[in-house]
């Protein structure tokens, strides 16, 4: 059934010749972080040490580098706030707290050296350098910081069930050529976040009580005086993040040489359950787009304000929700993201549509290749078109307009529902839409290159324009930008 009265722009665009040619990312070295962390759980705080092997990878020389500061975003003494005002009691469930990071001292070849806290936000920290770093240089830097954890219920923060240690670290700033360091201030809409990929060897030391869901693998563990000391390496990672609980019970199955561990609570019953779902994901997406590329792939349950947080070889979903239909979509949704996002990086904050709508739109062509688990994919894309034109509506009648670009960035959505209908909603409409007209073979066919090209690379709305043409043999370009600039009418 047709959902959309503009079947004759498609046309006019599928008959033009593939007038352009896309172009892959140079290879680059990657930066390591060698992390030493320790976390107290009277204190609530985590202490850590971070010796960052960072590369130029540029065409300009540095004198300063920059570095985000993620956890100074859940201080009570910033402007913006962490979580909107509809989400502050759920988030806040003990009363509102604050949480920070404090830069100890930062130091090169055993030399200290100078540093500021940036922005209004103090979300930037900046290193000045003893040399210029040149392109294809590199300098090592040593970076101790504490971090004092919010009660929170978010990507980081303590919680009534576990830790969370979400994007708590000092994380290189992308430096694009042209525009110079990305120092973007945090945001509660969407995931502010914009990182390159990366190494991580990581000893974390913890009370022995808890169980840990970690990126990456454990390669070493031992105990001693009631602790737990592990090393853990994560490789070709977007970031690194862990979530202790002292509640968690965990559920195996290998899919190939790929462990899937399921971690829920001691109490649950559906944990087989929900592991069957992420078997399936797994499955489903490898054969999708391509072979997932790290050797375990960890679910678990969290306090978590929001459905479900994605990170490499990670994902976190929410406690909160008891359906397990719901459950199942999230897990599928947030298992998405390790292909877009953990592999395939975009710029988040002023395309979130890249990733998030490509993610939602995979989770709905799961339930289509999986319809044992009731999800109708037509009943699916026919609730998303009733759900956008009825929101629309009342924007309209609320406010006598109706901006229906896609893309932008995350600070220009002035509603959390706004952000939601025209990032998810209207991506997943706008992918059926091309599904629609170029078949859905054809369409996996450049998903496939997308996934193939940009592994391990930030790839630009171009690149993924550029591959669904290359795989469909049509010029996407002008009909997919109708979509972004919002003159498509649904």
């Amino acid at each position: 059934m047709r959902k959309f009265g503009i079947t004759i722009l498609i046309f006019i665009f599928l008959s033009l010749p593939f007038l352009f040619y896309g172009c892959g990312k140079e290879e680059y070295n990657l930066n390591t972080y060698n992390m030493t962390l320790k976390y107290d759980e009277k204190s609530q705080i985590l202490f850590g040490s971070e010796n960052v092997e960072y590369f130029n990878n540029s065409d300009n020389m540095f004198t300063s580098l920059f570095f985000h500061l993620y956890p100074n975003a859940y201080s009570t003494d910033r402007k913006k706030c962490i979580v909107s005002q509809t989400h502050m009691d759920e988030a806040y469930s003990n009363g509102v707290d604050s949480g920070f990071i404090d830069i100890k001292n930062v130091a090169s070849q055993g030399k200290e050296l100078e540093f500021d806290i940036e922005g209004d936000e103090e979300n930037i920290l900046k290193v000045d350098l003893t040399d210029e770093l040149y392109p294809d240089e590199k300098v090592v830097l040593e970076i101790n910081f504490e971090v004092k954890l919010a009660n929170i219920n978010h990507r980081l923060g303590v919680g009534e069930n576990t830790i969370n240690f979400g994007n708590f670290y000092p994380v290189s700033c992308v430096y694009e050529n042209g525009n110079g360091f990305r120092k973007d201030v945090y945001c509660s809409n969407g995931d502010p976040f914009y990182s390159e990929c990366a190494n991580y060897n990581v000893e974390l030391t913890y009370p022995s009580d808890f169980i840990i869901a970690s990126s990456g693998e454990i390669v070493k563990e031992e105990n001693y005086d009631n602790l737990t000391k592990i090393a853990v390496k994560s490789k070709k990672a977007r970031d690194f993040s862990f979530v202790l609980s002292k509640k968690f019970k965990k559920a195996v199955q290998k899919l190939g040489e790929i462990d899937i561990v399921y971690c829920g609570y001691s109490e649950d019953e559906n944990i087989n359950e929900c592991l069957l779902t992420c078997v399936d994901a797994l499955k489903t997406f490898n054969q999708l787009f391509g072979d997932y590329p790290y050797s375990q792939l960890i679910i678990s349950k969290s306090n978590f304000v929001y459905g479900g947080m994605e990170y490499p070889g990670l994902v976190i979903v929410s406690d909160d929700i008891s359906d397990q239909n719901e459950l199942n979509y999230v897990i599928v949704h947030e298992i998405a993201h390790q292909w877009w996002y953990a592999v395939v990086g975009s710029d988040q904050i002023n395309h979130p549509w890249q990733d998030e709508g490509l993610a939602e739109f995979s989770t709905l062509l799961f339930f289509k290749n999986n319809t044992n688990y009731g999800e109708d994919y037509d009943k699916l894309i026919e609730s998303a078109t009733q759900s956008y034109r009825l929101f629309e509506r009342v924007y309209k009648n609320i406010t006598g307009q109706f901006d229906g670009r896609m893309d932008r960035s995350l600070y220009q959505f002035e509603t959390e529902p706004e952000y939601t209908q025209l990032t998810y909603t209207k991506g997943v409409l706008m992918f059926d839409s091309i599904m629609h007209d170029i078949g859905e073979k054809k369409l996996e066919k450049g998903l496939k290159k997308y996934y193939k090209d940009y592994a391990f690379k930030i790839a630009t709305p171009h690149d993924l324009i550029y591959c669904l043409s290359k795989g469909s043999g049509y010029n996407l370009d002008g009909y997919i930008k109708s979509w972004l600039d919002g003159k498509v009418v649904i």
